[in-house]
C-alpha cells in the first residue's frame, strides 16, 4: 500500500480523535452549528445501465458494433422507463453507460443527459485504433460536460478493440482521459489486468473503475491474482456488478458471496462501487460491514469520485 494512501487513513483517524475530543471536553454545539456539521444523506447512485432506442433512424447501430441488439423490444421513451425504475428502487442518481452497439456515435446519451442534467451523468466510448479518438473525446466533453468517463473494452471475445494496453492508441486515449480528469472505465477480463496495471502505474493520479468484477469467468485464477493486485493502487475502484454473468441465483446471487467477499476485502468499502439490479445487493454482499460503509458503495464513493454535489 502506498505511503500516500496510509497518510490519508492517518488523517481520517486524527480527524475522528479531534471530534471525540470535543465531546470529552464537554463542549456544546448550538443547533445551527450542529446542522452545519450534520452529514447530509448519502445519495444512492447507480453506475451501469445502458439506454437503447427503437428509433434506428435517429440513433443507428454503428457499423463497427460488436453486437447487434434487438432495439425493437425497447420502449419509445426508454429514458422515461429507466427514470421510473430509479424512482421505484429509491435510486437518487445514475451514471448511464454508453452502449457498445452505438460505437463512437454518442447522440443518444447526449440527448439523455440534456433531458436530465441534474440526475444523470454519462460515459463515452471511442476506438483506440482510431488516431482521432483523443480529439473526439475532448470535443465530446467540451460539448457535454456531464460526460464523466470513457470506457475501454478488453477481454476474451473482445480483442477487436485493441491488441495490447501498450498500443499507442490506447496510451493516447488514456492520457487524454487523464488530462480531462475523466474516470477510465475498464471493461476488462482478468487476462488484461496486468497490462492495465502498468498504465495505471505510469499515469499517476488517473482515476480507474473496473467493470463487473473484471469478468472473473473469462479468466483463470492465476490471472485474477493480477486483478487483486490492482487494489494496491488507491485510485482504482471495483464495480460490484455483473454478478449475473457467472451466477444464476437472481436477484442477489448469494452463491457468489465467497468470491465477492474476497474482492471487497481487497479493495475496501471506500473503493467499491455498485451498479445494476437492486442496491440491496450491497447489503447482501456486505452484511458484515457498517451501514456507513454500505452507503459509500451504494453511492457515496461515486459522489466523491465525480465530485457530484
Amino acid at each position: 500500500m502506498s505511503a500516500k494512501y496510509e497518510n490519508r487513513k492517518l488523517s481520517r483517524r486524527r480527524a475522528m480523535r479531534s471530534f471525540a475530543g470535543l465531546g470529552m471536553l464537554g463542549l456544546s454545539l448550538s443547533r445551527s452549528t450542529t446542522e452545519i456539521l450534520a452529514p447530509s444523506k448519502t445519495p444512492i447512485i447507480e453506475w451501469n445501465a445502458h439506454i437503447f432506442s427503437p428509433d434506428i433512424v435517429k440513433y443507428p447501430i454503428h457499423p463497427k458494433a460488436t453486437y447487434t441488439p434487438d432495439v425493437s423490444v425497447h420502449p419509445p421513451d426508454a429514458l422515461a422507463v429507466y427514470l421510473k425504475r430509479l424512482d421505484d428502487e429509491g435510486i437518487d442518481r445514475a451514471v448511464i453507460v454508453h452502449p457498445e452497439p452505438y460505437g463512437d456515435d454518442h447522440r443518444l446519451i447526449i440527448d439523455c443527459l440534456k433531458r436530465e442534467p441534474k440526475r444523470l451523468r454519462g460515459t463515452s466510448l471511442f476506438y483506440p485504433k482510431d488516431p482521432e479518438a483523443p480529439k473526439k473525446l475532448e470535443a465530446l466533453v467540451r460539448e457535454v460536460p456531464h460526460i464523466v468517463s470513457t470506457r475501454i473494452h478488453a477481454h476474451r471475445g473482445k480483442e477487436n478493440y485493441l491488441d495490447s494496453f501498450a498500443d499507442q492508441g490506447v496510451r493516447a486515449l488514456w492520457k487524454k482521459a487523464v488530462d480531462l480528469d475523466l474516470v477510465i472505465e475498464l471493461h476488462i477480463g482478468p487476462n488484461y489486468a496486468y497490462q492495465a496495471g502498468r498504465l495505471i502505474d505510469e499515469f499517476k493520479g488517473c482515476k480507474v473503475l473496473i467493470d463487473h468484477l473484471a469478468e472473473p469467468h473469462m479468466g483463470t485464477a492465476v490471472e485474477f491474482a493480477d486483478v487483486l493486485d490492482l487494489a494496491n493502487y488507491p485510485n482504482v475502484y471495483m464495480k460490484l456488478s455483473g454478478l449475473g454473468h457467472f451466477a444464476e441465483d437472481t436477484p442477489y446471487y448469494k452463491s457468489a458471496l465467497p468470491f465477492t467477499s474476497r474482492v471487497i476485502r481487497e479493495f475496501g468499502a471506500e473503493r467499491m462501487v455498485w451498479g445494476s439490479g437492486s442496491p440491496h445487493i450491497v447489503d447482501v454482499h456486505m452484511s458484515d460491514y457498517s451501514e456507513d460503509d454500505r452507503a459509500k458503495v451504494k453511492g457515496g464513493n461515486i459522489q466523491r469520485l465525480l465530485d457530484w454535489h
